[in-house]
């Protein structure tokens, strides 16, 4: 968390040393001083500093890329002349325990098109979601879990 801030800090520096604080000037700011922390992380004692950041960027990369992929296929089911959907809910079982992770794993379901998180179940052990097509339950079951379920362990813990 200190390497972070540190990080925030040697971005805003550069914002200030150029004169411009553009987004993406602020984000060439924070690239450069991951980079010049990076070259000290011996001394900085930085390693997993580097491995969260690195795994934060591959939950958000997973997630534009689902974002895309279920984008096409909604536009896929509206457009079919016949809708052969077959909308519901289903209980996700949850994996992550934490507030955090749960909320994230709730947020990221609801973003991408064709799936709305409803409820978290009391006892924190089932997400309820709603999808546009639960034709195959099972099969929606595993890409969560395979896919957000899994990146935000990976990237929390």
């Amino acid at each position: 968390m200190i390497l972070l801030l540190i990080n925030l800090l040697l971005m805003l520096a550069w914002g200030a040393m150029t004169g411009s604080f553009s987004e993406l000037n602020l984000v060439f700011g924070f690239f450069l001083g991951f980079g010049a922390i990076w070259l000290i992380r011996e001394q900085a004692g930085s390693s997993g500093y580097f491995g969260r950041v690195t795994r934060v960027a591959s939950l958000f990369l997973l997630f534009l890329k689902e974002l895309a992929m279920s984008a096409i296929r909604v536009v896929i089911l509206v457009l079919q002349p016949k809708m052969a959907m077959k909308p519901g809910i289903f209980a996700f079982p949850l994996t992550v325990d934490r507030d955090f992770e749960i909320a994230l794993l709730a947020n990221l379901i609801t973003l991408t098109p064709g799936t709305l998180s409803v409820d978290v179940s009391e006892d924190r052990k089932y997400l309820y979601v709603h999808a546009i097509d639960c034709s195959d339950i099972a099969a929606g079951k595993e890409d969560i879990a395979n896919g957000f379920e899994r990146k935000i362990m990976e990237a929390f813990r």
